[in-house]
């Protein structure tokens, strides 16, 4: 059995594939954040590369975050594996903002790799929160007010099933505060009426 701090420090580095990145350089020697919204994320992707690489980044962003707490926690010998489950979904999360590979700079916003994280944790609020997501891009056609709603209603689901002293309540809540901020320069755009909204391709 491998010690948890050890597959903390995996989840991380699983987190940190940069896949936009590489999406970007494999199929047109591009560095995405230079392009687009300089986001790496499967939006940006989007955008920039098209539909088929963006649909292939999203899941496996997602991957990154349930990856670690579905097969992870069989790899360690703790009497907890459940809060050492949540552990290894937040440091993928943080490895995908922040990755080790990319020097800590220009990371995507951590939305997949949660959802994939939170699919494999709480599967029902999750679905919850994706069915929210989908209605509000389907309404108004802004992806980032579609995952800042997604980040609100998934603490929210959680609460109503688990109560409010759940640990995957406390940490739902500190994930969607991260979305929240790392979304901070789409908010401004949304109260100025800039945002762009899903379907707008880059002329790049």
């Amino acid at each position: 059995m491998i010690h948890p701090a050890i597959v903390v420090a995996l989840s991380y580095l699983i987190g940190s594939i940069p896949s936009a990145y590489l999406a970007g350089k494999l199929t047109r020697g591009i560095d995405l954040r230079e392009h687009g919204s300089g986001n790496l994320g499967a939006t940006n992707v989007y955008r920039v590369l098209g539909a088929q690489l963006a649909i292939v980044v999203l899941l496996a962003d997602a991957l990154k975050g349930a990856i670690p707490v579905l097969v992870f926690p069989g790899l360690t010998a703790t009497s907890r594996p459940d809060l050492w489950a949540i552990a290894f979904g937040t440091a993928a999360i943080a490895g995908h903002v922040r990755s080790v590979f990319l020097l800590w700079r220009g990371g995507g916003k951590g939305v997949a790799t949660a959802a994939g994280a939170f699919l494999a944790l709480a599967p029902i609020p999750s679905l919850i929160a994706l069915a929210i997501f989908a209605a509000v891009l389907f309404a108004w056609g802004w992806v980032s007010l579609g995952s800042l709603s997604a980040a609100t209603a998934l603490p929210i689901a959680i609460a109503a099933r688990d109560g409010v002293r759940s640990p995957l309540f406390l940490v739902s809540a500190v994930v969607a505060v991260f979305v929240f901020w790392t979304h901070r320069a789409n908010i401004a755009r949304l109260r100025r009426g800039e945002e762009p909204r899903f379907g707008k391709k880059s002329t790049e």
